[in-house]
């Protein structure tokens, strides 16, 4: 990378918002970008020196929606707050990949408006609890050195005990906590995977020991985090891959650290390995395997592979005390039962039955399952 985070080499504001304290912290963040400001209408320059653009704007959608999900899975009821869109770090697996045409990031400025619009929607009935996190079409702290995002959202949200936000990031950025929210709100969420992976398939992140060292600064602070194996890929050499990077978690953390984790095997869109070939990019020998197309219309590894790397996880994990807060991202019933014996509904539904876990300052969340079969 250049000398410029993330090698942003153009700052590109709509007039609209150039007015902003986002638009003012991301010029002084940028000192050596070229900066622009775009009248309605306007194309977005071309970044310079082959780098990267962030265009700060106006978004003119709905901020709080629900995550975008199928019927046929079992969705967590996590709800987006959408600050933003595309990631500067390179993952081979990402889905943004296949969703956005280009490199360009962008980080919605109007805050004014967002805010609104939650305080709306959770000042509406205060008894009502919520679940949101910032980080699916964008990582949630990525731009945060950036943009001062998230310290804006929970600012706001200290005015709302009904809400816990999750901030889920490869970085190990840090930078958030000096909005002094209460630990008992947020919950600080990492993407975990197997060493090779990340090794070879997540370019420009932080390392497991820099995400993890992070993970136990919060926890010394009063903050539980949140974990999520998602995708676990299937390539040779994955069960001691898994293994090495469940048993590095608890060198860091207790389980009672852990509010939640979450396992989601690796699918994407159809068109996701025509995109990295067309990047030039080498296809990683776990999208090279045995794939059928799920209901959500994207490729799924077989069933039976599946079941048999969520057993592996859940089996290491359970070795360790962890057999609480686990759950399946976008599974379905069938497999839940094959894996654990039951399913959300047994459980409350997975919506309650995590917004239970992300609330419970006991540790654990109070519903659990045995532990599973290998």
């Amino acid at each position: 990378m250049s000398g410029a985070p993330w090698d942003i080499t153009l700052l590109a504001v709509d007039a609209s918002v150039a007015g902003t304290a986002m638009a003012a912290r991301a010029a002084a963040a940028l000192p050596q970008a070229a900066h622009v400001v775009l009248a309605p209408g306007d194309a977005l320059p071309k970044a310079p020196g082959g780098g990267r653009a962030l265009h700060v704007k106006a978004h003119r959608g709905r901020f709080l929606r629900p995550c975008p999900a199928t019927r046929h899975y079992r969705c967590c009821g996590y709800q987006i707050v959408h600050i933003g869109e595309n990631c500067p770090m390179d993952c081979s697996y990402c889905i943004l990949r296949a969703y956005f045409r280009d490199r360009t990031l962008t980080a919605f400025a109007n805050t004014d408006a967002m805010f609104d619009e939650l305080g709306g929607i959770f000042g509406r009935d205060r008894t009502r609890p919520f679940r949101v996190g910032t980080g699916q079409f964008a990582d949630s702290l990525a731009l945060e050195p950036v943009t001062g995002h998230t310290r804006e959202i929970l600012g706001f949200l200290k005015g709302f005990d009904n809400v816990t936000l999750e901030l889920k990031s490869k970085t190990a950025d840090l930078g958030w906590m000096e909005a002094d929210p209460r630990p008992d709100r947020v919950l600080p969420a990492w993407s975990f995977n197997a060493p090779a992976i990340v090794a070879r398939e997540e370019r420009d992140t932080a390392s497991l020991e820099a995400r993890l060292a992070a993970a136990k600064t919060c926890v010394a602070a009063g903050y539980r985090v949140c974990l999520h194996f998602d995708p676990i890929c299937f390539f040779p050499g994955w069960e001691a891959g898994y293994a090495a990077a469940v048993d590095m978690i608890f060198d860091f953390l207790r389980p009672e650290d852990i509010a939640y984790m979450s396992l989601g095997s690796f699918r994407c869109l159809p068109e996701l390995p025509g995109r990295l070939a067309a990047e030039g990019r080498e296809l990683p020998l776990y999208m090279l395997g045995e794939f059928t197309l799920g209901a959500d219309g994207k490729k799924r590894l077989l069933r039976p592979l599946r079941v048999r790397q969520f057993r592996f996880m859940a089996g290491r994990l359970a070795r360790h005390g962890f057999t609480r807060g686990l759950y399946f991202c976008m599974e379905s019933d069938e497999v839940w039962r094959e894996v654990f014996g039951r399913t959300p509904r047994d459980l409350g539904g997975l919506s309650a039955y995590l917004l239970d876990a992300a609330r419970n300052r006991g540790g654990a969340p109070s519903c659990s399952w045995t532990t599973p079969t290998s």
